[in-house]
């Protein structure tokens, strides 16, 4: 059974997480270890931006806001701390365990294999010939995308890396393909990866 974390104050909404949870076959839990944590923003003390920024210190799991907090400036920060995911409240229970099934499935196929690179997304590296190369969590994810499709646009990419249909400015996405390219250099002058111009990135 998939443990869950709840990191919520409201404690009859965190109740009516649990029950929600349980009744479909997750187990709710207070405390790491677990496989996926729900975290809102607005907590005493520690904000839970400050709460996935250390997460991410020392772990990968999948990290979803579940939050009242609206704006797209919110949303954009939750995603720059390392969040995998951004939902508002009051939420569609529907949705949201569609959301965390889709997580989970992600994180539980963690290797991919195409023209000899082998990614290993839980330990974020890739292997060529018997090198190997740490990548960071974007880095990896980008590399993820283009290894399951021969195409990929740069919409696809940025749903598949933030999970979100909002808008991102491109340049950041090419920033960190370019950092990925460079990597894979190591590999290979040409970095494997290839634009596709006006549309995206293939392999």
């Amino acid at each position: 059974m998939e443990k869950i974390l709840i990191i919520e104050d409201d404690r009859s909404l965190k109740e009516e997480l649990s029950i929600l949870l349980k009744a479909n076959g997750f187990e709710p839990v207070d405390d790491m270890p677990c496989d996926l944590a729900l975290l809102d923003i607005n907590l005493p003390g520690k904000s839970g931006f400050d709460l996935c920024r250390e997460l991410r210190t020392y772990s990968n799991i999948p990290i979803i806001f579940l939050t009242a907090r609206e704006s797209s400036n919110d949303e954009l920060i939750g995603f720059g701390v390392g969040a995998d995911d951004y939902i508002r409240k009051p939420y569609n229970s529907s949705i949201l365990l569609a959301r965390i099934s889709r997580l989970l499935k992600r994180r539980n196929n963690t290797t991919f294999e195409k023209q000899g690179l082998k990614l290993n997304l839980s330990e974020m590296t890739v292997e060529y010939s018997q090198k190997v190369l740490e990548l960071t969590k974007n880095e990896a994810r980008i590399l993820a995308c283009l290894m399951q499709k021969d195409l990929c646009t740069k919409q696809e990419i940025i749903e598949y890396l933030w999970n979100s249909n909002l808008y991102i400015d491109e340049n950041t996405l090419y920033v960190n393909v370019n950092r990925l390219r460079e990597k894979l250099k190591n590999f290979l002058p040409d970095g494997f990866i290839r634009t596709v111009r006006g549309v995206g990135y293939r392999l």
